[in-house]
């Protein structure tokens, strides 16, 4: 995190021996390392924060992206439905107008037809003379 080497820390190491001295040394040392501990819970605290703040700006995002896709759609899907729809009432309006035409034109024919025959009598069916041929010759 900070790029220091072992000769680096070694220098340190051999400095505070001289300015805090032994008998001091081991206290400063548990000291540094319980400042050195905190400092970096607080770092990963502050990591895992900013990570999860990050993670529900994506979610956001996304969910945003999500809705704008829904919406276009749905808004598609209406326009479809719209034409479809007007589509249906144009065929409705053609088959009433054509019905309408019918039952009028039906009506005429009714009147203008001469009455139908009603009289059906035995059918008719040409019969054959039976054939002298009795099988002699």
């Amino acid at each position: 995190m900070f790029d220091i080497g072992f000769s680096e820390i070694f220098v340190i190491a051999v400095v505070a021996l001289l300015v805090l001295g032994p008998e001091r040394l081991p206290k400063a040392a548990r000291f540094a390392g319980l400042w050195v501990r905190r400092a970096r819970a607080q770092w990963y605290s502050v990591k895992a924060e900013l990570e999860t703040e990050l993670a529900d700006e994506e979610l956001k995002r996304s969910l945003r992206q999500a809705q704008e896709q829904l919406r276009a759609a749905e808004t598609a899907l209406r326009e479809q439905a719209a034409g479809v729809e007007q589509g249906v009432r144009g065929i409705a309006h053609d088959v009433q107008t054509g019905m309408t035409g019918e039952q009028a034109g039906t009506t005429t024919e009714r009147h203008d037809a001469p009455p139908a025959d009603t009289d059906h009598g035995p059918a008719s069916t040409p019969s054959t003379p039976p054939s002298s041929d009795d099988g002699r010759a």
